[in-house]
């Protein structure tokens, strides 16, 4: 059971090596910078998501107030 484990965990390691990572691989960068481009893409769907909230949000402003309006003319 022990060396099915570890097998396992080996080739998991070796397709990990052959996936393309969102980081700079060079050596030199260090910090932020080597994660430019994962920071970039966080950045981006964080402010979409915002946008796409405020767009929800604002249609169903819009669609309180209509059928309010059409529910209040009977009255």
């Amino acid at each position: 059971m022990f060396s099915k484990l570890t097998g396992f965990l080996g080739e998991v390691k070796g397709e990990l090596r052959k996936a393309s990572w969102p980081w700079e691989s060079d050596p030199k960068i260090k910090g932020l910078k080597k994660f430019k481009t994962l920071v970039d893409s966080t950045i981006v769907v964080l402010i979409a998501m915002i946008l796409l909230a405020g767009f929800v949000q604002l249609w169903d402003f819009i669609h309180v107030a209509v059928v309010g309006f059409f529910t209040n003319l009977g009255r």
